[in-house]
C-alpha cells in the first residue's frame, strides 16, 4: 500500500517539475514560442473538395468555422454559393468581417436523375465568375462535387478545354458520385453568349 505524500514532500515535487519544465523551455525555445501563439492561432485548415481553378478562382465544399483563418490567408474578395439553403448566420458574420461578398445561386441537389440543371443560374453564376473584379473569388456548394463541377466544367469550355479533360476534372470531384446528367449538360451547354464578356477566361 503507497504512503500519502507529506505537505512538504509534495512541495518539493512541485518545484522539481516547475524547475524541469523551466529547463526543458530554456533548452527548447521553440516550445515557449508555441505555448504562448498556439491557442491564438488556429491551424489552416481548407474546406472539403478545395482546390484552385485558376488565378483567382477557388472551388470546394461548404466552409465550416474550421476553414475560416484559411478562407481568410486568400484575401477572398467573393463567395459563389450554389445552394438554395440561407446562408449560415456564422458564415454571414466571417464574410462581413472580412468585407467579402456573397452570391447565391440557388440551385436545388439533385438526387433524382429527372431533375434538370438551370442553364440559366449557371449562366448568371459564371458572368459573376467571369468579373475579375470579383476575384478572388470562392466557388462552393455542398461537398464541392456536382453543383460546383458542373459550374466549373462550364468555365473551363469557355476557356476552350476539350471535352475529356472537362469529364476528367469533374470525375476527379465527383469519383463514384459522378453522374451522367452532369456530364451531359456540360457537353451540351452553349458558352456563345458569355465570351464575350471577359478575356479572362482565354487563359
Amino acid at each position: 500500500m503507497k504512503m500519502d505524500a507529506s505537505p512538504r514532500q509534495r512541495s518539493q515535487e512541485a518545484e522539481q517539475k516547475q524547475g524541469n519544465v523551466a529547463i526543458e523551455l530554456w533548452n527548447h525555445p521553440e516550445k515557449l514560442a508555441c505555448s504562448v501563439g498556439c491557442e491564438e492561432e488556429s491551424p489552416l485548415v481548407p474546406p472539403l473538395n478545395f482546390a484552385m481553378v485558376d488565378d483567382g478562382v477557388f472551388r470546394s465544399g461548404f466552409p465550416g468555422a474550421a476553414n475560416f483563418r484559411f478562407l481568410g490567408s486568400l484575401n477572398l474578395r467573393s463567395i459563389v454559393y450554389l445552394c438554395p439553403e440561407p446562408y449560415p448566420e456564422e458564415n454571414a458574420r466571417f464574410l462581413g468581417r472580412s468585407g467579402i461578398k456573397l452570391h447565391q445561386f440557388g440551385i436545388q441537389g439533385r438526387k433524382e436523375p429527372f431533375v434538370g440543371i438551370p442553364e440559366e443560374t449557371i449562366r448568371e453564376a459564371l458572368k459573376v465568375i467571369l468579373d475579375v473584379r470579383n476575384h478572388p473569388v470562392l466557388i462552393h456548394c455542398n461537398r464541392g462535387k456536382h453543383r460546383t463541377g458542373c459550374l466549373v466544367g462550364c468555365l473551363r469550355k469557355l476557356q476552350r478545354w476539350c471535352l475529356s479533360s472537362v469529364f476528367d476534372e469533374y470525375l476527379h470531384f465527383a469519383a463514384a458520385k459522378a453522374r451522367k446528367t452532369d456530364q451531359r449538360f456540360m457537353e451540351l451547354f452553349d458558352t456563345s453568349s458569355l465570351v464575350h464578356l471577359s478575356a479572362w477566361q482565354l487563359k
